[in-house]
């Protein structure tokens, strides 16, 4: 008789974990702190499970999973939606933490998500300084829009904390390039990113610590994974508008600001956008295609280790490597 496989569920909330495995329905739950991790990873090493799957919940789950993968078990974390999705589709609607464990041990089983590897102490701790950064802007948008409407007797204390937020931006920023530049792989990613015309600091930043499998994956995987690829909507003879949806959209909000810098400073971004809209292309979509073949060419870059080089502004990816 053959080896039994198993999946295993953790659903994570600040002080619980709730595992469940199938087939068996085995369940229980337990801390979460790690001084009991060691007894968690122990029991699931008895079983040995195939895959173990947890929910991205801002966080939470990443001192158990990092746990269990530095243990040498199979552990990935999946999208919260994908999962919801998955529940809905088998008619589960009703929602608790047993339940959440049990959904994700039979998404596991069912779907077979790819197990990527999850980031150390050094990209985490570069990813916790990109958070902030994307943090401090949300305060400083929401301050200055604040202000346009405020009471002119506040109109002081907005724009002393204004103040303060941008110089909080400027020093995380500087801490930023810094962690970039003592390390000597970040160092030349960042370099080859920054070659290209429109990419800055920040799309580098965001490209390093959001986006770890660029290089790893086609154009089309890789637009997909980011979101800015179109996604048909057919069905009979009905053929509906391509539109993008999903994918990683604090990479996708970096990227159009850089793709829009990139169709005034990128001569084969430039061309491209230009014989977009001169076909009668919207703006928007023009936009859109113009991210699209930035993060392809970004993507090529890594894939061959090659900075930008433009021999002339023609379009197209083979052009813009050296």
């Amino acid at each position: 008789m053959g080896e039994i496989t198993c999946f295993v569920g953790i659903d994570v909330s600040k002080d619980r974990l709730e595992i469940a495995v199938v087939p068996g329905e085995e369940a229980w739950s337990m801390t979460n702190h790690e001084t009991d991790f060691d007894a968690l990873i122990n029991h699931l090493k008895n079983l040995p499970p195939s895959m173990i799957v947890l929910e991205a919940t801002g966080g939470l789950e990443t001192p158990v999973a990092s746990a269990l993968a530095g243990a040498g078990l199979n552990v990935t974390v999946v999208n919260a939606r994908h999962v919801r999705n998955f529940a809905k589709a088998k008619g589960i609607l009703a929602k608790t933490d047993r339940i959440d464990a049990t959904v994700l041990a039979h998404f596991a089983q069912a779907v077979r998500p790819q197990i990527r590897p999850l980031k150390d102490d050094q990209l985490r701790a570069l990813t916790a300084l990109a958070d902030r950064r994307g943090q401090i802007i949300t305060m400083l948008t929401a301050e200055k829009n604040r202000l346009r409407s405020a009471h002119s007797s506040l109109h002081k204390d907005i724009q002393a904390h204004i103040s303060w937020l941008q110089k909080r931006l400027e020093d995380l920023d500087r801490e930023l390039r810094k962690a970039i530049r003592a390390s000597p792989i970040w160092r030349e990613k960042d370099a080859l990113f920054q070659s290209v015309p429109g990419v800055g600091h920040v799309l580098s930043s965001t490209l390093l610590t959001r986006l770890p499998e660029l290089g790893a994956l086609n154009r089309k995987q890789i637009a997909a994974l980011v979101g800015v690829a179109p996604l048909n909507r057919d069905s009979g003879k009905m053929r509906g508008k391509r539109s993008i949806w999903g994918g990683r959209a604090q990479i996708r909000a970096v990227l159009h600001m850089a793709a829009l810098s990139a169709t005034r400073s990128n001569p084969v971004i430039k061309a491209f956008y230009q014989r977009l809209t001169k076909a009668g292309k919207a703006h928007k979509v023009a936009m859109t295609a113009c991210m699209r073949k930035l993060l392809t060419i970004l993507n090529s870059m890594v894939k061959t280790n090659t900075h930008w080089r433009v021999q002339q502004p023609e379009i197209g990816v083979k052009d813009t490597l050296s």
